[in-house]
């Protein structure tokens, strides 16, 4: 089970937090990704970390401002925004996938289990 947290109403410039934390199990060997949703639009990739290498990916738009990091001792993963804008005002979610291959870990349909998501308001 993936829980959700951190989000809330900031302005433009400023930065948030979310996190995603596992219980029932650890994010040993899942590829974790954070992906948004903004009204009216389709659910969209943000960043994501093959929990045991390390390794990370942003989507274009967020590269540069949002960081992807890992407590592995609290099974936590973080998602860290700077410098937000008002087009990052969406829903985040954080999901876990097993046997995401490197072609498909920017795909929400790729991914098995969901956390309920943490809204995120950007005012300008």
């Amino acid at each position: 089970q993936l829980q959700a947290s951190g989000g809330g109403l900031v302005q433009a410039g400023d930065s948030l937090s979310l996190q995603c934390v596992a219980s029932g199990d650890t994010f040993r060997g899942y590829t974790i990704g954070w992906f948004r949703q903004a009204p009216g639009k389709e659910r969209e990739f943000v960043a994501g970390m093959r929990w045991s290498a390390g390794n990370t990916y942003y989507a274009d738009s967020v590269k540069g401002r949002f960081t992807i990091t890992k407590d592995n001792a609290q099974n936590t993963v973080y998602l860290r925004m700077n410098i937000l804008k008002p087009g990052d005002t969406a829903v985040y979610s954080c999901a876990a996938c097993r046997t995401c291959i490197l072609s498909s870990l920017r795909t929400f349909q790729a991914y098995n289990y969901w956390g309920q998501g943490t809204l995120v308001t950007v005012s300008s």
